[in-house]
């Protein structure tokens, strides 16, 4: 499939010569205000090659992504494309030079069907009407052609997230894009999914396009690019060849801190038994037995669909069993409600945080003292001294970085987001936590927060669910190990005790 630039020239012929970079930055800089956001930065891409970009959150990222396709302007610096100065002072300019960026919240229309999306400002139109058919089939083409499975006739609001996350990716990969920008893209894809955007990454890199890939799993970054450039602080710190260095310099350049400091694991004697299931089944999953004890971490490896996120919404409540039984601190019970759950002691920070773990567009204060509410309220109204001291606690202990309580959460990173869904559990005082997918889309920094948090917990008599999907962190942090697969809890590991491969093919049934 060849795709078209906004000049009608061959997407796939449109190829730079490599003596001269396709987009240079020379001296590229953003202020605002007081706050250096970017400081003067050179740097070079080249055209057909994966670049990569890591950095903690609040590093620049987001900065850069901006300037380099006219969201905002540059408060000074140069930049060149194709060895010309130009303004990118608007995202119109960005995209007729065919710059594009794939983010890594999907920006789509959710009510409009896939083809639609992928046409919006495109649209076939014959005699005042949209040719819907006509640009069915021909998304539906495009997307086989790409190697993505997807239907080109449904609503893009029934996909799931990692779904319409390539749907974006094939737009942009159809508008004549010479220069395409990732933005953490498999933070919600499934392994599947994740190998379908490789591969046309790998396909846009031999037609001379050149990809910046942003991410914070920098397996990723070693896998894909050519060269990585590393942001601290909004200071480019330096640009290597992939093949010439390694996870742990990476890292010492992007936070100076080492690898095993990230990775770091505390052991607490296991106490009495919190929850115990016996042989619970639910939506999605059936015949799980076990236990959490205090002081310890249990975790829940398996495919995206292998059941791990039913399960603990089972024990949550938020979906009723169906057979089996939940033992609490040794007595029977049965979870009908959230709140329920929340009564016993129970807290999740669900996969989602923008969906279901926060009031996105509300205050930091709100969000962290909302399951406290009940608590803390006197004839109907919330004591604002209280609402005050307990938010503006969390924000301290938690290292979150805002503005204030008052700041709306949307404002925030996704790791300080992250931040706020645990720091409301940590305000309600709960004696188990699940943690579903806690570290997806945040930085190595804010990953050692959550895990330094995650050892307070345990430190202070409380029990762990963590699911992840990134073995190596489940691996490195649980004291025992359940896997996952088709609903089943089909195998249980001590700390240890086997081997990342074992684990993997127990997790896909091989």
């Amino acid at each position: 499939m060849v795709g078209t630039n906004p000049h009608g020239q061959a997407a796939e012929a449109v190829v730079a010569t490599a003596s001269v970079p396709i987009l240079e930055l020379r001296g590229l800089e953003k202020r605002y205000g007081a706050t250096h956001a970017l400081k003067p930065a050179d740097l070079a891409f080249v055209s057909g090659e994966i670049h990569a970009i890591v950095g903690e959150n609040g590093a620049g990222k987001s900065t850069l992504i901006k300037l380099l396709t006219g969201v905002i302007t540059r408060t000074s610096g140069e930049v060149f494309w194709e060895g010309q100065p130009v303004a990118l002072a608007t995202p119109h300019e960005a995209i007729e030079f065919g710059i594009n960026a794939v983010h890594q919240e999907v920006v789509l229309c959710r009510h409009l069907t896939v083809a639609a999306n992928m046409f919006l400002g495109d649209e076939a139109v014959g005699f005042g009407l949209l040719r819907k058919g006509e640009m069915t089939r021909k998304a539906q083409a495009i997307l086989d052609d790409l190697g993505f499975d997807l239907p080109a006739h449904v609503l893009l609001g029934d996909l799931t997230i990692g779904q319409q996350q390539l749907i974006a990716t094939a737009r942009a990969a159809i508008r004549g894009t010479r220069f395409l920008i990732f933005d953490e893209p498999t933070a919600y894809l499934t392994r599947t999914e994740a190998a379908q955007l490789f591969a046309l990454i790998r396909r846009l890199k031999e037609r001379g396009v050149t990809i910046v890939y942003i991410s914070h799993r920098l397996e990723e970054v070693f896998e894909l690019s050519d060269r990585v450039s590393i942001l601290r602080d909004g200071t480019l710190v330096g640009t290597r060849v992939t093949a010439e260095t390694n996870e742990t310099e990476l890292i010492s350049l992007m936070i100076n801190r080492s690898l095993e400091q990230i990775y770091h694991k505390e052991f607490f004697p296991a106490g009495d038994v919190l929850i115990e299931t016996k042989n619970l089944s639910g939506p999605g999953f059936r015949d799980v037995s076990l236990s959490v004890r205090a002081g310890q971490i249990v975790g829940l490896y398996g495919l995206i669909g292998a059941g791990r996120s039913e399960f603990v919404m089972s024990l949550f409540g938020r979906h009723r069993k169906t057979g089996g039984s939940i033992f609490w601190q040794g007595k029977e019970v049965d979870i009908r409600s959230e709140r329920e759950a929340m009564d016993l002691g129970i807290a999740l920070a669900p996969e989602s945080r923008r969906d279901q773990g926060l009031c996105i567009n509300l205050p930091v204060g709100f969000n962290l003292n909302l399951p406290i509410f009940p608590h803390i309220t006197m004839a109907g109204l919330v004591p604002f001294s209280a609402d005050r001291q307990r938010a503006d606690r969390q924000i301290a202990d938690l290292q979150v970085k805002t503005s204030g309580r008052g700041a709306l959460v949307s404002s925030l990173s996704g790791g300080n987001q992250q931040k706020i869904v645990i720091g409301k559990w940590l305000n309600h005082g709960a004696r188990l936590f699940i943690f579903d997918e806690p570290t997806v889309g945040v930085d190595v920094g804010t990953k050692a927060e959550i895990y330094r948090l995650l050892a307070r917990l345990l430190a202070e008599g409380a029990g762990i669910i963590l699911i992840s999907s990134y073995l190596p962190e489940v691996y490195e942090l649980a004291d025992e190990l359940h896997v996952f697969r088709r609903g089943e809890d089909v195998a249980r590991h001590a700390y240890h005790t086997a081997s990342h491969e074992e684990i993997l093919s127990e997790a896909i049934g091989v």
